[in-house]
């Protein structure tokens, strides 16, 4: 007969038991899994995505395992009791099951802090689909009741689950108070300094966080089943609220583990060997119910180590579970969080190295061993982009100055030591750098789908995906094969060969594309690409349509977010020109807004601290003046800096700053891979400082000389001499041709440096395809530009003019302004916010002082 496998639970812990053992097993098996929810397996930890409008389907885990015969699913029936003696388990239902091996995977329930009210209504746990529907329900609710007031929630707990949870509060348009107990947020994970930082990072985002608090009591209305109306603290502080979200943590389900006379510990779960064996051989327990040595971690990675020991245990293996791996990562509006390791230096005799910014709000800090060798672990906040890199080397050699790591811009310049076969590279899954090259050398992997498809690698919180990609391609190379130039698993073009693609296919949205070229849904790789593409050769605005959705949050909202959750107003101001009327409204702004403003080295005015709803009143004041989007949000033409030139200066040769204007206004909204400036010097003294910029110009007695791909930045390229002696309009139409052929041929975010670096033939090779027409494609780049010259039009503008994007707008879908007259401002740089007109909504517009006219 085959042996009959039983699981208990139908969670990603036990998700990933089956795949192993479905994978694995050559033996004919009979898996029965038993699950409790209306839904099979599906990512618990994307439940922000579900939140922020994807469907529990889009969050399912793969459910090919399922199709297998040798499995048999059964949702919504939980099992209610256990018989180890005729090896049994029964399920609400009524039905009974008999086992040869039994795997408990039930996982953990959220706890509630036993105070008066903590069950009344209002009050939630964020656990399952089922918790956040019932409170996306009841915020929608309240929101319908408490007309301009936005809904007020009060998350208790300020760990990782709390913070999420507090993200997802808000998202749903409620104002949001997170209370914790510790002195510090994720006081599990974050040292005190780090806790600090992200505290202040929280706060910036419009998210308040009170620490050193516990909470008393929920406050309810009259009656018995009155709502939620407060929380009231241990020092008598009283916080309205409409919706309380608990998130104090959570306790294994063991309840029918310990009625069967399972051994468990005290203070919960499932006591496991090594092995995942509980006190009776013929069970097993994995995953959050589960206590080995005495802990029990609700994190997905040792859940789905366990699962990986079980299958292998019950394969006749002999695997052992390591123990536990508290390393994790967190991404909440916009705030980078990652902590692994010994992140609290108890290793005796361990050193940190500390890299704090409060400022920026950095903080960086890595433990090595006592002779700074050995890298032991970390904490990241504020920038994590080296955790992907950092994680694998824990246990092992820096293998660089750990300085390195620490000052790196965004993680870019950090050193890339090669990992050891044993490192770990994809925590979640227990992953190691051998375990990838195995798969890229003897199972034929050449890319990162494929990577994750063979070895599960990357398939759940995705933070290595980096890492993995580097190893793969290090590894392909070794090899002498190729390496994989497509633009992210969902597409195996380049983005060139998808520029050319939608060219000729004429396709104008994302989901069209990816229907014909790619597969999956997309990804935060894939979509600004393509919206990049498609703003070149469709042209439309960038919030048009199903499009609207590919931007990020600077171009979805046409603004800069900056580190304090504002937004900066950027006009053009063309070669540095600007009317004395027109500085006259600009200050006029900056003064009624509370704005701060500073002159840039690029020429123009940057207004600094606007709310999103400020921005469409701020933008309608500056369009009636003139002014047009400075585009300082999008991967497109910034500005085009210059000197006086012969106007005004007595060394100027040609007049640089007529010439600035109009390059400026020539290429204004041009999208492109990357942001592009430029420079225009009047003369060989370069005041305009141009061959520092992609495109700069030079003016000598002979006429322009044009230098292209200088950068800026963490890597500084002065740009090279393309052509000399140029006459206006050949100048013109050569830096036409130079853009073109670069936007089409470009990888993804590929600035001008390193993209001339990489073409062909270098400077030379450029030269002879926008000068002597090498390719015969300079009538087709020529006509290109002239078609975006003819169809510009200023993305401020038309937004005014269209309701419908408007609309967007808006802090809290509840209430069109955030204003409030008891908001106390914090003086910045000597400047102080000064009181606001009165407000008040018509429609779905806010009216600052005078009426804002909607233009259809």
């Amino acid at each position: 007969m085959s042996p009959r496998i039983v699981v208990v639970g139908a969670g990603m812990a036990a998700h990933r038991l089956v795949d192993g053992l479905v994978t694995r097993a050559e033996e004919r098996l009979s898996i029965t899994v038993l699950g409790d929810e209306p839904h099979g397996p599906y990512d618990r930890v994307g439940l922000t995505r579900f939140v922020d409008g994807e469907s529990a389907e889009d969050l399912a885990l793969p459910t090919t395992i399922f199709a297998d015969p040798r499995v048999d699913l059964h949702t919504g029936d939980p099992v209610t009791e256990i018989d180890r003696r005729s090896r049994t388990v029964a399920t609400a239902s009524g039905e009974v099951h008999g086992y040869d091996r039994l795997v408990l995977a039930t996982g953990s329930r959220a706890s509630r802090p036993a105070i008066p009210g903590a069950d009344a209504p209002g009050c939630f746990v964020y656990r399952t689909l089922e918790d956040v529907e019932g409170l996306r329900e009841h915020v929608r609710v309240c929101a319908e009741g408490t007309g301009e007031r936005p809904v007020r929630g009060v998350v208790i707990g300020g760990g990782l689950l709390g913070l999420e949870a507090a993200g997802a509060l808000q998202g749903m348009g409620a104002e949001v108070t997170v209370v914790q107990s510790g002195d510090r947020l994720m006081s599990a994970q974050l040292d005190l300094p780090a806790g600090g930082i992200l505290g202040r990072l929280i706060a910036q985002r419009d998210i308040r966080v009170l620490t050193s608090a516990r909470s008393a009591e929920i406050s309810t209305g009259a009656g018995a089943d009155a709502s939620v109306t407060g929380v009231r603290l241990a020092d008598g502080t009283s916080l309205p609220a409409d919706v309380v979200v608990f998130a104090v943590g959570v306790r294994p389900r063991d309840e029918i583990a310990r009625a069967a006379g399972l051994t468990c510990h005290d203070r919960g779960g499932v006591v496991i060997d090594s092995g995942c064996a509980t006190s009776d051989p013929a069970v097993l327990a994995i995953g959050e119910a589960a206590s080995f040595e005495g802990s029990c971690v609700g994190l997905v990675a040792p859940g789905y180590a366990m699962a990986e020991v079980a299958a292998d245990r019950l394969l006749g293996g002999d695997s052992a579970f390591p123990g536990f791996d508290a390393s994790t990562k967190l991404k909440l509006a916009g705030v980078d969080v990652a902590s692994f390791g010994d992140a609290f230096a108890e290793t005796p005799g361990a050193l940190d190295v500390v890299f704090t910014d409060p400022v920026a709000g950095v903080h960086k800090k890595l433990v090595l061993s006592d002779d700074a060798q050995t890298l032991l672990g970390g904490i990241l906040v504020g920038d994590a982009s080296a955790y992907g890199s950092l994680r694998p080397l824990v246990g092992g050699p820096l293998g660089a100055d750990p300085a390195a790591y620490l000052l790196s811009a965004g993680g870019t310049a950090a050193p890339t030591a090669e990992l050891p076969d044993e490192a770990v590279v994809c925590s979640c899954s227990s992953i190691t750098a051998g375990t990838i090259r195995h798969a890229v050398r003897e199972e034929g992997c050449t890319d990162v789908a494929d990577v994750k498809a063979c070895t599960k690698a990357g398939t759940t919180c995705g933070s290595c995906v980096v890492a993995i990609k580097g190893l793969v391609g290090a590894e392909l190379r070794a090899m002498g094969r190729s390496v994989s130039t497509g633009l992210c698993e969902h597409f195996e073009m380049s983005r060139r060969q998808l520029f050319d693609a939608v060219r000729v296919t004429g396709l104008t949205t994302f989901s069209a594309i990816i229907e014909r070229f790619g597969t999956g849904r997309g990804c935060d790789t894939c979509k600004p690409v393509i919206a990049s593409i498609l703003a070149v050769l469709v042209r439309s605005h960038v919030l048009e349509g199903e499009n609207a959705s590919l931007q990020d949050t600077n171009d979805h909202l046409m603004a800069n977010l900056q580190k304090d959750g504002t937004y900066s107003v950027v006009p053009r101001m063309p070669g540095g020109e600007v009317t004395p009327e027109g500085l006259i409204v600009v200050g006029e702004v900056a003064r009624d807004f509370g704005l701060y403003t500073k002159i840039t080295g690029g020429q123009r005015i940057d207004m600094f601290g606007a709310r999103m709803e400020e921005l469409p009143l701020i933008w309608q004041r500056l369009v009636d003046a003139g002014f047009e989007s400075g585009h300082a949000y999008g991967k497109s033409l910034r500005t085009a800096k210059s000197c006086v030139g012969s106007a005004w200066c007595r060394y100027g040769v040609l007049d640089s700053t007529a010439m600035a204007v109009r390059l400026e206004l020539r290429y204004r909204g041009l999208r492109a891979p990357h942001k592009l400036k430029l420079g225009v010097s009047g003369c060989a003294r370069e005041c305009a400082e141009a061959r520092a910029k992609d495109a700069g110009i030079i003016a000598t007695a002979q006429g322009w000389n044009l230098y292209v791909g200088g950068n800026g930045g963490a890597a500084p390229r002065h740009a090279q001499l393309l052509a000399e002696g140029l006459d206006d309009d050949a100048l013109v139409r050569t830096i036409d041709r130079f853009f073109m052929y670069y936007i089409r041929t470009a990888d993804k975010l590929q600035r001008t440096a390193p993209w001339l670096e990489a073409l062909e033939g270098g400077i030379d090779g450029l030269r002879a395809v926008v000068l002597d027409d090498s390719l015969g494609i300079c009538a087709d780049l020529d006509a290109a530009m002239d078609a975006h010259v003819e169809d510009y039009e200023d993305e401020w503008s038309a937004t005014l003019a269209d309701p419908a994007k408007l609309a967007r707008f808006r802090s809290f879908v509840n209430a069109p302004t955030t204003a409030d007259p008891d908001l106390a401002y914090v003086p910045e740089r000597g400047q102080r916010r000064p009181a606001r007109p009165e407000e008040r909504v018509e429609g779905n517009v806010l009216i600052a002082g005078t009426t804002l006219e909607v233009r259809r």
